[in-house]
């Protein structure tokens, strides 16, 4: 178990970093930990934020891990000036981690399905799958 940190990852341009501060550690099972875009948005409403949290499944034999990240879309009233949000991108990732399974064997199977999701960035982003 690692401790939280701020998260610096590559925006759509694969150049340009952006950083997610780490705001809330999590207190244990159920609880998520949560980072936050602070250079996005003016309000906290208006920022990126991602959600992480685990747990054992039902039978006591796996870690369960979800991820949900928001990504706020705003627009400014021309007349009254007052930003507000109008839709959120979101995307869900979960996980189910067997207990009895070596370390090694689930760090290769988080990494390509994490590296497959990133393959496939350009056609999650039109909302299409390949045809």
């Amino acid at each position: 178990m690692s401790s939280i940190a701020n998260l610096t990852v590559k925006k759509f341009d694969g150049t340009t970093d952006i950083v997610f501060t780490a705001l809330v550690p999590s207190s244990g099972d159920k609880t998520p930990a949560v980072w936050r875009c602070e250079s996005v948005g003016s309000a906290a409403a208006h920022k990126p934020t991602l959600r992480m949290q685990a747990q054992p499944n039902g039978a006591g034999n796996a870690r369960w891990v979800k991820t949900e990240f928001a990504y706020p879309v705003t627009a400014t009233n021309s007349t009254t000036g007052v930003t507000s949000v109008i839709g959120k991108v979101s995307l869900n990732a979960s996980a189910v981690l067997p207990t009895d399974i070596p370390d090694a064997t689930i760090r290769e199977a988080v990494a390509q399905s994490v590296n497959l999701l990133k393959a496939l960035l350009a056609d999650i982003a039109n909302g299409y799958a390949p045809t």
